[in-house]
């Protein structure tokens, strides 16, 4: 049974949802009403967290459902919020990641499930964590470019997931690229390919979240250099906080729902519940 608290998110399938009204009172709390049902079962929360606001969404719909005698519940979401901000970069910020974690874990969750996490750091962190990986997503976009692509790393933190991906594609060429950037400012620069040239083969960025798209803009300008063909983009999570204008060098952009939806022609969404089942 699941508790879907996006009413329009259903990445375990729609069936056997549990029914409720969920509401934000005017002094900003959360609250929710479930219906009354009876079960041994399972039951999971889904959940696109993009605020605190969703943290304690979930919050509340557990407190409901062990009021109502539920013992078992577990956590399905796919974007794992601060999973960027896992580790200090200058003096005076949080690890921000930590407390998302800490908070998810006082919840004493039977199983909390994320979708492609963006480091080692955030399963490491929360308790009784299972992670799905971006394998099946990536082969599906793999079928629908329908070509012969090359996978691109676009940094050095990408490249034990992506030779992970390559092997259970089959071996797919990877091209290995490299950045850097100012930890204060965030500013990026010195973008580089390492490939002397790419043959008019096509290829496709992978990653796991795509925000402003700085990274993939200033990756695409390189792998033109490189002789590159038609370039394509396949993010798990799309934030994409500055639209998709400059976004125009890439032929397609592939993502899933995992974050939010959305309906542009320039992007390809394949649902999680597709991945999943």
């Amino acid at each position: 049974m699941t508790l879907n608290l996006d009413k329009s998110f259903f990445p375990l399938g729609d069936q056997r949802a549990l029914e409720y009204e969920a509401f934000v009172f005017s002094g900003g709390e959360p609250h929710i009403k479930i219906k009354p049902f009876k079960t041994t079962e399972v039951v999971t929360i889904t959940h696109r967290i993009r605020s605190f606001n969703d943290v304690g969404m979930i919050c509340v719909a557990l407190d409901a459902l062990q009021r109502m005698g539920v013992e078992k519940i577990a956590l399905f979401i796919p974007y794992f919020p601060a999973a960027r901000q896992d580790r200090l970069m200058i003096e005076g910020e949080p690890l921000t990641v930590k407390i998302y974690a800490d908070l998810i874990n006082q919840l004493q969750l039977s199983k909390v499930t994320v979708f492609d996490p963006h480091s080692e750091v955030t399963p490491a962190l929360l308790n009784n964590c299972e992670t799905i990986s971006n394998h099946s997503f990536i082969n599906k976009v793999c079928d629908e470019i329908g070509s012969e692509v090359k996978l691109i790393s676009p940094d050095g933190g990408a490249l034990k997931k992506i030779y992970k991906l390559s092997t259970f594609l089959g071996g797919m060429d990877v091209v290995e690229c490299s950045k850097t950037r100012d930890v204060k400012t965030g500013h990026l620069a010195g973008f580089k390919v390492y490939a002397d040239d790419l043959g008019g083969i096509d290829c496709l960025i992978v990653d796991d979240i795509c925000d402003g798209g700085g990274t993939f803009i200033g990756l695409a300008e390189e792998l033109k250099k490189k002789n590159a063909g038609k370039l394509y983009l396949a993010v798990s999570h799309g934030i994409f906080s500055k639209g998709f204008g400059e976004l125009n060098v890439f032929e397609k952009i592939f993502t899933t729902n995992s974050f939010r939806d959305i309906d542009d022609a320039k992007v390809s969404v394949i649902n999680l519940s597709k991945i999943l089942g």
